[in-house]
């Protein structure tokens, strides 16, 4: 544990040194504000409509028309996102020539890929924090559901974390970040995408894509419903993609 905790403290300390995470913040906030600021928009507009004439009533749904769309639009920001912030993790490593001072700490490298994957999903976490106060407005201009909204928050933070562990397996395969970032962004834009194919496809095959397709789980969560078998997707994509990072870190140690 010693080790794993030095191992977080120092990507904590590089990520905070280093000016992409503060750049990544700043795009990240202010867009989440701008989605923020005209959902809310169109929220009051049909509600002022809807106040003269009562049949509009019915469309009011404040998850539907400012939290769903905001969250949904926020996941298409750590699509984005997400490869900057996973980049140097291995590959920095190996172009500096520390990668062998990791493999002389006390503790396994499995230690270190869950200190490094736990340093990168606490910026995560923190990015979404920053987002929170928009949504405490809301109590100014409606009863938001507290519960859905928490829900479709543990949504968005699964999906990161699913995007930070296949960042980290492609950090882990060369010693260039912008290879890494691009490679990383590539992979999961294909995942975001597969589900299209659902269209072209046979009873058996449209079920698979539709399964693989990481944001298809995610649209459960922007309702407010917590679905284990979204969960269980999420669970198994990360564990998926730490445990090969894991093995090409072992590979690498064994070339070295």
């Amino acid at each position: 544990m010693r080790g794993f905790w030095a191992v977080y403290r120092k990507e904590l300390y590089a990520l905070f040194a280093s000016p992409i995470f503060y750049v990544v913040a700043f795009i990240f906030l202010v867009l989440n504000g701008y989605f923020f600021y005209t959902a809310l928009a169109y929220y009051n507009m049909v509600s002022f409509q809807a106040a003269q004439n009562p049949f509009m009533a019915n469309q009011l749904h404040l998850m539907d028309m400012v939290v769903r769309p905001v969250l949904m639009d926020l996941s298409v920001v750590l699509l984005l996102t997400a490869p900057l912030l996973t980049m140097r993790t291995y590959a920095e490593e190996r172009r500096s020539g520390t990668m062998e001072l990791l493999f002389t700490l006390p503790v396994t490298d499995k230690g270190v890929v869950a200190a490094k994957f736990a340093g990168v999903l606490t910026t995560l976490a923190l990015l979404l924090v920053g987002t929170l106060p928009c949504m405490a407005v809301l109590e100014a201009v409606a009863d938001p559901n507290w519960k859905a909204i928490l829900c479709a928050y543990l949504g968005l933070f699964l999906l990161g974390a699913a995007f930070l562990s296949l960042g980290m397996f492609s950090s882990a395969f060369t010693k260039n970040q912008i290879v890494a970032a691009v490679f990383s962004f590539g992979a999961l834009l294909l995942f975001w995408v597969i589900g299209w194919l659902s269209s072209i496809m046979g009873p058996t095959s449209m079920r698979l894509v539709e399964y693989l397709s990481i944001v298809r789980h995610f649209d459960t969560f922007s309702k407010g419903v917590l679905d284990s078998r979204d969960v269980i997707y999420y669970l198994l994509f990360t564990s998926f993609f730490l445990f090969v990072t894991v093995r090409q870190i072992e590979s690498y140690r064994w070339r070295g």
